[in-house]
């Protein structure tokens, strides 16, 4: 089966836990999305926001590889709560990337103005060109502290 691309809408303080912990959850805990996912799938999140006070980010903020096709449920019978999830082997040397800069690179971007509409679902799925565009723009570089441009 082919290698799929696909973009996750989350909060940065939300997609640092998700890293911190190895898996992704979307929106909200549904199933829908992750179900689509299969094992070497790629996966970035953007995040526009940032938790508890909604400081903008406008950014990419992980990228990784989907590492196996099992979906799982969290929580506590007793929180009535169990949201679905699926385990991700997020890249360790990257860094946020702001999505301004990328604009006109990307696909998903580049022919429309509105282009944050769709992001509004909270997941889509992205074309090769772009997981790579966003995963070298994130990516640090032996030496470096921030990620190179995609462009340089």
């Amino acid at each position: 089966m082919a290698i799929r691309y696909w973009l996750a809408v989350a909060h940065r303080d939300h997609v640092r836990r998700a890293v911190e912990h190895g898996v992704a959850q979307l929106t909200f805990g549904r199933r829908e999305g992750l179900d689509r996912m299969r094992e070497s799938d790629g996966l970035a999140f953007y995040s526009a926001r940032d938790l508890p006070d909604g400081n903008p980010v406008r950014a990419f903020t992980a990228v990784g590889r989907v590492t196996d096709d099992d979906l799982y449920r969290v929580g506590g019978v007793d929180s009535g709560w169990r949201p679905w999830r699926r385990r991700v082997d997020f890249r360790a040397d990257v860094a946020d990337a702001p999505v301004r800069p990328l604009l006109h690179v990307l696909e998903f971007t580049r022919h429309t103005a509105d282009w944050g509409l769709q992001l509004r679902a909270g997941f889509l799925e992205l074309s090769r060109h772009d997981f790579e565009v966003i995963e070298q723009a994130m990516r640090i570089q032996p030496g470096e502290r921030y990620p190179r441009s995609p462009l340089r």
